[in-house]
């Protein structure tokens, strides 16, 4: 079966790494009611979804390791806090996304607790239990590292067991066993219980496509099915969104019961051509994904970003080149699908691995004593003498933010650039692998968007069915006007072209 069709589609959405983002009480630490203070922020900048970090008791500073599915952090705040936070996003049309992790628990949460007892605990099922001689027999015992988990040896030990348990991503997070109908059926409850109870509009979903090991890789997209219908027999129209970290290739199948999934192959192809100053084909590689994508699901959603909480900050990728930020965020917001910023991206804010150091905390203002400004870290990166803060930015026209905000705005009112389902997207070729080219189609207005990827200016000429498309949209360039009076572009720079005003003989080119 296909994902039930979302009751809505945000246009843009906003991840927000919880313990980093806003501080309500001055204990240094993000909470719910922080993000409350930030919702006119975010709503001002134009966005419609905000898809938290796990908010669950957890041991770790990063929360994806659950001890209580039903449970806030009290880091956090309470239910009471949460369910505030979605009356008030909801008041302003933003929808809220849960990071609903089903890959693993911690190993402090109660059903781990008691299946490491003894083989004989009813909770032993949840889990992945082997011998010795059954993972060597399987040939099991060491795995490739993988662009989401770097561990080798996923199998644990627990003491004085005979058997191992295995954990993917560390051992303090052991995988969860979906063979067992008695999971399933706690799963279900869980899903309930925040669609319905609490309220929430869907789910990031971590690890989507690990939810079986790879000796039973084929069943992780079966998976799903059962997941589907659970949501869409709780609240039709929820949303669901699945970190799938691999090719396009693998990807595509999930869509046949997820609204969406994470275009990493995008990710990394735009960081790459950021630091090259070179197209890849981008656009033929993502017409070529569209149309694998559409055989799983006609309706799907390609959720499109720059990096997010698992990869070094785009920021810093290119070098903290302010041009390059703004050239990344203009391809980002141009491009077909759903985007998602990760949270400071509209700042400029800079990271690099290890990961606590791409989690660092938002810069509201300059005063080193700000009670919204979390320190649970010391950053490295984003400080005030990297990084300009918000309040800074907000009344510089030229600012990283504002870049952002136009953008944003401009991607919500023009029907070319914010359609999601069915991705308008036509090649252009400019003859330059410097220059990024392409066309959205629309019936209203047609755009054309031209990026310059190099260090230097460039000239293109556009495709003769396209030379009425002179109405300046927007532009980087500081010498382009209102009308495109030269083919040139400065570097680092982009342009969006509508047809002249009474040319509507090209309007549905």
């Amino acid at each position: 079966m296909f994902a039930d069709k979302p009751a809505s589609i945000p246009k843009v959405c906003y991840e927000i790494f919880v313990r980093s983002f806003c501080d309500s009480n001055g204990d240094g630490i993000g909470d719910l009611n922080g993000i409350i203070s930030r919702l006119d922020y975010l709503a001002d900048l134009g966005i419609e979804a905000i898809w938290l970090t796990p908010v669950h008791p957890s041991p770790s500073y990063h929360k994806y390791d659950v001890t209580d599915y039903y449970a806030i952090d009290p880091e956090f705040g309470t239910m009471d806090d949460f369910r505030r936070l979605l009356a008030a996003a909801h008041e302003r049309d933003i929808a809220i996304y849960l990071d609903l992790i089903v890959n693993h628990t911690s190993t402090l949460h109660p059903w781990f607790t008691e299946a490491r007892k003894s083989k004989d605990n009813p909770y032993r099922q949840f889990y992945w239990w082997m011998t010795e001689d059954q993972i060597d027999h399987l040939g099991i015992q060491e795995r490739e590292t993988s662009d989401d988990s770097q561990v080798v040896y996923p199998w644990h030990a627990n003491a004085g067991d005979d058997e191992k348990y295995y954990g993917l991503f560390y051992k303090g997070m052991p995988d969860l066993n979906f063979h067992s109908e008695a999971l399933r059926g706690e799963m279900a409850k869980i899903i309930r219980f925040w669609l319905n109870e609490v309220g929430v509009d869907g789910f990031r979903l971590d690890a989507a496509r690990h939810i079986y090991p790879a000796w039973d890789k084929e069943q992780s997209t079966s998976f799903w099915d059962f997941f589907s219908k659970i949501v869409g027999d709780a609240k039709p129209g929820a949303f669901t969104v699945g970190e799938v970290w691999a090719e396009t290739e693998e990807v595509a199948p999930y869509f046949r019961n997820l609204n969406a999934t994470f275009h990493f192959d995008l990710s990394f192809a735009l960081q790459r051509m950021l630091i090259t100053g070179r197209d890849e084909q981008i656009v033929d590689k993502l017409l070529a994904s569209f149309n694998l994508f559409q055989k799983y699901n006609p309706l799907f959603v390609n959720a499109i970003m720059l990096t997010n909480h698992d990869q070094e900050r785009i920021g810093s990728v290119v070098g903290g080149i302010t041009a390059k930020m703004k050239l990344a965020a203009s391809i980002l917001l141009t491009l077909p699908g759903q985007p998602y910023l990760y949270y400071g991206e509209e700042i400029g804010m800079l990271g690099m691995k290890p990961d606590p150091y791409i989690r660092e905390p938002f810069l509201w203002t300059g005063d080193l004593d700000d009670p919204q400004c979390t320190h649970w870290i010391t950053p490295e990166f984003t400080t005030l003498k990297t990084v300009a803060p918000l309040s800074e930015q907000t009344g510089n026209a030229h600012s990283v933010f504002n870049h952002y905000k136009t953008l944003i705005h401009l991607r919500k009112a023009e029907p070319a650039l914010s359609q999601i389902l069915a991705p308008n997207l036509q090649p252009m070729r400019l003859g330059d692998d410097q220059l990024l080219g392409y066309f959205r189609p629309h019936v209203d207005r047609s755009l054309i968007v031209v990026h310059n990827l190099g260090d230097t200016e460039k000239e293109f000429r556009l495709p003769e069915d396209k030379s009425l498309f002179t109405e300046v949209l927007f532009t980087t360039d500081g010498m382009q006007e209102n009308a495109l009076l030269t083919g040139r572009l400065a570097p680092h720079s982009t342009i969006i072209l509508a047809p002249a005003r009474h040319s509507p003989a090209i309007e549905n080119q």
